[in-house]
């Protein structure tokens, strides 16, 4: 009887040990939304990755200042359980630069983003060469929003309509603080970095973001689509995330 259940309590043990053998590795994505287009227009891609296997949380970002943004950054970072991928879109770009420094973190994918060197602003890369839209307007409260009439036409020409309408009218504004704030990381020199350029995009130049990209030594996608490439093109974007997990988790 003894060995009955020693040999019971062995086998079990054993069952256990290869359950927790085989088990994947942790795949956690973390995005950091840009300005004027708020968290939710990343709904499709958390959708899709979620779909392939990937733990997503996507922060909720003030753009109050850039201590506030990496602070919320960080938080969901260290939440995760395992090695994460972060994600950045326009300013939030200059976010994940500046708090993806920890071992865990181990890639990071921009999107139509800003690439700050140590010492830049976002506000000093995206004069060095003006996007074509014309619709950033500063309000009395020391912020920028984005002109609703000029919305579809600058920030989401790829899109219909109503669903422009919705995205204008939940915008976030962005600090002029967040925005003159010097970067005091530039984490993609040592991260594996990988980029995705809108190529019709008119708030953060194309021609800005390939060489942002080049300077970082960043592997490159580029895709037919306004600034709003995640809400346009949410498959093609969702694919350069995944391969950039699957080459480094």
């Amino acid at each position: 009887m003894k060995r009955a259940i020693a040999a019971t309590i062995a086998l079990a043990a054993g069952i256990a040990g290869a359950a927790h053998a085989a088990a994947p590795a942790a795949k956690n994505i973390v995005i950091v939304p840009g300005a004027f287009i708020d968290a939710s227009s990343w709904r499709v891609v958390h959708d899709t990755l979620r779909l392939k296997g990937f733990n997503v949380t996507v922060a909720q970002l003030p753009h109050t200042s850039l201590d506030d943004d990496i602070a919320i950054a960080r938080k969901a970072i260290f939440q995760q359980f395992g090695n994460v991928i972060v994600v950045g879109n326009g300013i939030g770009g200059a976010v994940m630069s500046n708090v993806a420094t920890g071992d865990k973190v181990k890639a990071l994918v921009y999107v139509a983003a800003l690439m700050p060197e140590v010492g830049e602003t976002s506000q000093q890369l995206l004069s060095s060469m003006p996007g074509a839209g014309e619709g950033v307007k500063p309000d009395r409260a020391g912020f920028q929003f984005y002109d609703t009439a000029r919305f579809h036409a600058d920030l989401a020409a790829d899109l219909t309509p109503n669903r422009v309408n919705f995205m204008a009218a939940s915008q976030v504004p962005v600090s002029n603080v967040l925005m003159g704030t010097p970067s005091w990381f530039a984490t993609w020199h040592q991260k594996p970095t990988f980029g995705i350029v809108a190529t019709q995009d008119r708030l953060v130049n194309p021609e800005l973001q390939r060489w942002m990209y080049k300077r970082a030594g960043a592997k490159v996608t580029e895709i037919a689509a306004s600034h709003a490439v995640q809400v346009s093109q949410p498959e093609a974007v969702a694919k350069v995330i995944e391969d950039a997990a699957l080459s480094v988790l």
